[in-house]
């Protein structure tokens, strides 16, 4: 369908990563569960390891910076107190 190199990759790249639209949704999803992550009754701290590192990767990826001490402070505090 496509008939030049150029075309071929926007497509690629709008299949792969979506739209400008669709990437800033997913941003702003993320952020918004990056805010109110907390560790979940029954959830070891390996699964919330997973679930935070999973995050913070997507946001990376989609342009956000963080400071290793925001990080550090974000990981600490959404351990239950049994921590």
């Amino acid at each position: 369908m496509c008939t030049t190199t150029k075309e071929m990759w926007d497509l690629i790249q709008v299949t792969h990563e979506g739209t400008l639209e669709v990437r800033r949704a997913q941003k702003n999803l993320l952020i918004q569960e990056y805010k109110t992550f907390r560790m979940k009754q029954g959830e070891t701290t390996r699964d919330v390891e997973k679930i935070f590192t999973h995050i913070v990767n997507h946001l990376k990826g989609l342009g956000k910076i963080f400071e290793e001490e925001e990080i550090n402070v974000k990981v600490m505090k959404p351990l239950n107190r049994t921590w």
